[in-house]
């Protein structure tokens, strides 16, 4: 059994700030919860010196410590002699570049290393993915799919934690003020960045052109800031039913005023801003694909269309629209799905694991 206190290094070296930044920070944060219950729980983050997880994770409410180590790339910031920095029991790579980072910590202080998988494309078969995923003690994966892709290339033992809700807070004069900006109409939300070969938003502009003369009532509005903005922007310049937004730290507010929630993912890992959609009473239409099923059973929790099929997306929605009953009945479906996906159900699962990995080396050793 684990005698000394646990100290899990996460490392996390994006350069931007997407859903596995904030489920890593979901993680830090409901760990550092579960420390002050049960002890013996430290940690530290591995990130870019301009990594916007840094501004994030000080606005956290966390009663603890969390050493920052700088590291703009995988061979960067595996000091041996600075005092200051704790020594970790295990790393925790949160992303492919953390992954190399983790191994070479491994060789250089034979610090084990678990990985979560967040993407739904199969692992490239190549001599250093071997390598790096055959070190790994264990290997994560947030869905059903994205496990399935991880066993057929049996690197390292694979277990499955889904992502989780973020918990995304709501202002009540904010969510006035939103209330009474689109008072007369319906709104049709979504929530990601704005890259269409991952999040599909042309689908939703070509959604929104039928939708146009059918309900006019109806508008579009989409959160979020990308690489396809402008292009995007430019092909929907003449639509007066899609709203651009831009990023928005404030999306509770605007999940509190969303009539619909449409999520046209052309891949996606399991779509935890699904989750957040979900715990606001937003009934969603999401493709069909990848780790989405884990999340939205069809007509109970949601409604499932085929990839990329703006015709399947408009009929689903339009349904919905004219069937407030319907709407009703999928959003109490959805919410009781939340359970088993909270940050503690998550950070219970990890920290049962890091244990049980630490036990595991620790019997190994005797």
């Amino acid at each position: 059994m684990t005698t000394r206190p646990l100290h899990v290094r996460h490392v996390n070296l994006a350069r931007g700030f997407r859903g596995g930044e904030r489920q890593t920070l979901l993680l830090i944060e409901a760990l550092a919860r579960l420390g002050k219950q049960q002890g013996g729980i430290d940690q530290s983050l591995v990130c870019r010196r301009d990594s916007p997880m840094r501004e994030a994770l000080a606005d956290l409410d966390i009663d603890a410590d969390i050493t920052l180590i700088d590291a703009d790339h995988a061979l960067a910031g595996h000091c041996h002699h600075d005092r200051h920095r704790p020594k970790a029991t295990l790393t925790h790579a949160h992303e492919a570049k953390a992954v190399h980072w983790a191994w070479a910590e491994r060789r250089l202080r034979g610090t084990p290393y678990l990985l979560t998988r967040r993407v739904p494309q199969p692992v490239k078969d190549k001599r250093f993915n071997r390598l790096t995923y055959r070190g790994a003690a264990t290997a994560v994966a947030i869905s059903s799919v994205i496990e399935s892709h991880l066993r057929d290339r049996n690197w390292c033992p694979v277990t499955r934690i889904p992502s989780v809700l973020s918990g995304q807070p709501s202002d009540a004069s904010r969510v006035k003020a939103l209330r009474e900006r689109f008072a007369e109409r319906r709104v049709i939300g979504h929530i990601g960045a704005l890259v269409d070969r991952h999040k599909g938003q042309r689908v939703l502009i070509e959604t929104a052109r039928r939708l146009r003369e059918t309900h006019p009532d109806v508008c579009f509005l989409l959160l979020g800031e990308g690489d396809d903005g402008e292009a995007l922007k430019a092909e929907s310049a003449e639509l007066d039913n899609v709203i651009w937004e831009g990023f928005q730290r404030n999306v509770g507010d605007y999940l509190e005023i969303m009539t619909l929630f449409a999520f046209p993912s052309r891949n996606e890992g399991l779509g935890s801003t699904l989750l957040d959609a979900m715990d606001h009473g937003v009934p969603i239409v999401a493709s069909n694909v990848d780790g989405i099923p884990d999340l939205i059973e069809d007509d109970v929790s949601g409604v499932l269309v085929p990839v990329g099929d703006s015709d399947a997306l408009a009929a689903a929605l339009t349904a919905l629209l004219e069937d407030p009953a319907r709407r009703q009945r999928l959003a109490t479906g959805a919410s009781r799905r939340l359970s088993a996906f909270t940050p503690n159900a998550m950070a219970t699962a990890y920290l049962a694991l890091y244990r049980q990995l630490v036990d595991a080396r620790q019997q190994g050793n005797t």
